[in-house]
């Protein structure tokens, strides 16, 4: 190779990346309102993630509240995002829909602002979003792949109320997991999770009616592997493969590993290991819990995700009912407070009992 030739980027899934977007650079969205780009804070499978400003008389310091994401034209899915964006993300259709459902937060990010823009003759377009905190993902490898259970059932119950929302415009999400999982930005924000990543979502009705179960092998195994449904497996989409989805991740948060992860390089396999699993709940908690009885409200969740028919609308507030249920009879206060380690849970506990005592 010659000195100084740079060497393309290339994404985790093998695509190749366009040249980073200078920082200062301006982006000018389709309402005409300009953007400034700040540092760079995320690369995925197909383009970048970048801090922002409205205010472009000067840079986006580290504390700026907005972030750009950018792919070049070519690729797919953040057209695809900003599509589902335009029809669910509005900020008036969530406040509404938080009124309606007397919720005091949904962590549905709102769609601020998107356009095009071009840099040595490569198209780009641009989604603006609010800025987030810490994925999940980061908070569960500091703690060994694993959740306290209040805190597992606190993210269940944020997560739902997220899926209903999404399911209520006619749309699945296909990709809930602790990386797609956000903690709110700044001090007094630690309570709220958003779910972001919409670039496998997809439409469960057509004309009204809900799409049949059919195979669709150009489709399957879509999602990430280890949380994918079984629906998902035979490139079926539905409301249940949602709530599945969920099920394993909490399942996950709670036990530390899923039976099928050791061989994720066989999608087939996992997938028959999801349909023999739920068709007997019992001995997929046996599996994750070799050595003890399995947290209150698991299986109770599973056995009910798996008599949902294909078409069913789930009862989502039974869903919650369940995970709230289990939060109190495992002696914790249901109170939306999320604790991410062991050892903040104990210290919490331990103030608790300080305070009650004096």
């Amino acid at each position: 190779m010659r000195k100084g030739l740079k060497l393309p980027r290339i994404a985790a899934n093998g695509h190749r990346l366009p040249d980073p977007l200078p920082r200062g650079a301006v982006l000018t969205d389709v309402m005409k309102r300009q953007w400034k780009l700040g540092k760079s804070i995320g690369l995925g499978g197909f383009g970048e993630i970048y801090l922002a400003s409205d205010d472009i008389k000067k840079k986006p310091g580290l504390d700026a509240n907005y972030v750009i994401k950018v792919e070049p034209h070519a690729n797919g899915p953040l057209f695809s995002e900003m599509h589902f964006y335009h029809r669910v993300g509005k900020p008036h259709q969530i406040e509404e829909w938080k009124r309606k459902k007397k919720l005091n937060f949904l962590g549905m990010p709102k769609f601020i602002a998107s356009g095009s823009h071009e840099y040595r003759s490569v198209k780009y377009r641009f989604m603006v979003m609010e800025r987030f905190g810490e994925d999940l993902q980061k908070l569960l490898d500091k703690n060994n792949k694993k959740f306290p259970l209040k805190t597992v059932y606190t993210l269940g119950k944020l997560i739902l109320d997220i899926l209903e929302y999404i399911h209520s415009h006619g749309y699945i999400h296909a990709d809930v997991k602790a990386s797609n999982l956000l903690v709110g930005y700044g001090p007094g924000r630690e309570n709220e999770v958003y779910l972001i990543d919409f670039g496998l979502a997809c439409r469960y009705v057509t004309n009204g009616q809900h799409k049949e179960l059919k195979e669709d092998r150009r489709k399957a195994h879509d999602g990430t592997i280890e949380f994918t449904s079984r629906d998902a497996h035979i490139g079926a989409h539905s409301r249940r493969g949602d709530l599945e989805i969920l099920g394993y991740n909490m399942l996950q948060w709670l036990s530390g590993h899923l039976p099928w992860e050791d061989n994720l390089k066989d999608p087939e396999s996992v997938s028959r290991q999801k349909s023999m699993y739920l068709s007997n709940v019992s001995s997929l908690m046996k599996s994750c819990f070799p050595k003890r009885s399995p947290p209150r409200g698991i299986a109770e969740y599973f056995t009910y995700v798996a008599g949902l028919t294909f078409e069913e609308e789930p009862d989502y507030k039974h869903c919650k009912n369940i995970l709230s249920a289990a939060i109190k009879g495992s002696g914790y206060e249901d109170d939306g407070v999320l604790i991410y380690t062991s050892s903040e849970l104990k210290e919490t506990a331990r103030k608790l009992k300080r305070a009650y005592l004096s």
